[in-house]
């Protein structure tokens, strides 16, 4: 799995939606060429009735494709989001937790290098669930932006994924076309390039159920960081801990 890059997920996201405008029109296409083919008297009836149902079945796939890209491409502002918000956390969330925890530990404070007496007692005990919670802020930060993160490369292998399909269906479409076109032509090759088009679905799914089965480990992963924040340990009753004096 690539490591996220905002400036090829852009480019990703740029050339899937170049290529569903492309396929479009290759798609556009196939109705009038097959028409035009067929309207010869160099084309019996059974070949043209072969043809035509040829031309219908690859229009079919490809508007079904195209709608299946077209849906996934609206998520596609969630990697990018994931990305920004994984840098975040460390910044906003986890680096300030460390501060914390460090600057009200009891050692901290120590002015001369032996700090005892009644203060020093009673900072102790008002301190002492202060800097554990901190740190444990500061651990759940860092889970939460690997988590983040690798949301956010498994979107990007997925969208490169889906170009690839793309790219494969509309070099399809376009030998279709030509195929399609020429009163000179394969059978074979005609239903080669239609079965090609229909495995480009199956394909699809198959990326989909990838992409499910990475956020669904990382789902369980944030599932922990919510069972850490719930933790009696770090977090009695849930709450940050009150100082005790």
């Amino acid at each position: 799995m690539p490591a996220f890059s905002p400036a090829v997920f852009d480019a990703t996201i740029e050339e899937l939606t170049g290529g569903l405008t492309d396929l479009t029109g290759h798609l556009r296409n196939i109705a009038p060429t097959v028409n035009a083919t067929v309207s010869s008297p160099l084309v019996p009836g059974f070949v043209a009735d072969g043809l035509v149902w040829c031309a219908e079945r690859l229009i079919a796939i490809g508007t079904e494709v195209l709608e299946k890209l077209k849906e996934l491409l609206l998520g596609a502002v969630a990697p990018g989001a994931f990305f920004f918000r994984a840098a975040d956390w460390p910044d906003r969330v986890g680096g300030p937790a460390s501060g914390v925890a460090g600057s009200i530990a009891p050692s901290a404070l120590r002015a001369p290098l032996v700090w005892t007496g009644e203060a020093a007692t009673s900072y102790g005990r008002a301190t002492a669930g202060q800097a554990p919670a901190a740190s444990s802020v500061e651990k759940l930060s860092g889970t939460v932006a690997t988590a983040l993160t690798t949301c956010a490369a498994g979107g990007l292998a997925f969208y490169i994924a889906l170009g690839i399909i793309l790219v494969k269906l509309i070099v399809a479409t376009i030998a279709a076309i030509v195929a399609l076109g020429s009163v000179v032509f394969s059978w074979a090759g005609v239903a080669l390039i239609v079965e090609e088009a229909g495995v480009n679905s199956v394909m699809i799914t198959a990326a989909v159920v990838a992409l499910l089965t990475l956020l669904g480990v990382q789902g369980a992963a944030l599932v922990a960081v919510r069972g850490g924040a719930a933790s009696d340990t770090a977090f009695p009753a849930g709450h940050w801990p009150v100082g005790a004096s």
